[in-house]
């Protein structure tokens, strides 16, 4: 059953990923990074690494997605000034 659990979250995974390349909205291709990363912490968690989940999920889904996000306000902040 964990197997398959694993598998499904693994193929969300290559879902998100693809959606992230074909997008043409750069807020919709750095969310669809962060789910991926959340994703990520949670198969760790599935197969016993609480530690390793906890720092994906603070520093890659979380912390990575909220700076890559203030860029994008940023170039587009500075792209209205001109």
């Amino acid at each position: 059953m964990i197997t398959v659990i694993i598998i499904g979250l693994g193929v969300i995974m290559l879902a998100a990923a693809f959606a992230a390349i074909y997008f043409k909205s750069l807020l919709a291709s750095i969310i669809s990074a962060g789910v991926i990363s959340l994703l990520a912490s949670v198969i760790y968690l599935i197969l016993g690494s609480p530690d390793v989940a906890m720092t994906e999920a603070s520093i890659g889904s979380g912390l990575t997605t909220v700076i890559f996000l203030f860029a994008l306000h940023r170039v587009r902040k500075g792209k209205s000034d001109d």
